[in-house]
């Protein structure tokens, strides 16, 4: 199995669907736990914590990186963190703390390019 900057490596910025375009329209199942009009959260396939979902904005725009992210995109950022901590209190992780991490660029290890928040919790992080 490739490792993760293996995988961050062999990823490229497209303007073609991505793997989280396909969950967002149901071509690709997901264990969803969380959507409204601006988002979506569903659980990680290759979970690092007992706790890990993913935030993701259902319209990709320019936001395919946080690097990426104009003014205009501030309303839209705001409510995925909103979003995240509220999923996290839901999951049960919110009194005990939980991690964001937001990957962007090849060095940073991203994989999709989809901007999109990954939320650990249930143990303590490193």
């Amino acid at each position: 199995m490739a490792s993760e900057v293996d995988k961050a490596n062999a990823a490229a910025p497209s303007d073609g669907p991505t793997i989280f375009d396909k969950i967002i329209s149901k071509q690709i199942p997901a264990k969803i736990i969380f959507e409204d009009d601006k988002c979506l959260a569903f659980r990680d396939i290759s979970p690092q914590a007992p706790v890990h979902f993913l935030v993701i904005p259902k319209v990709r725009g320019n936001l395919s990186q946080l690097s990426k992210a104009k003014e205009s995109d501030v309303p839209l950022l705001g409510h995925l963190f909103f979003v995240a901590q509220q999923v996290a209190r839901q999951e049960g992780i919110a009194d005990s703390g939980f991690r964001v991490v937001v990957n962007d660029g090849p060095q940073g290890s991203q994989s999709v390019y989809h901007l999109h928040l990954h939320v650990l919790g249930g143990r303590q992080m490193g």
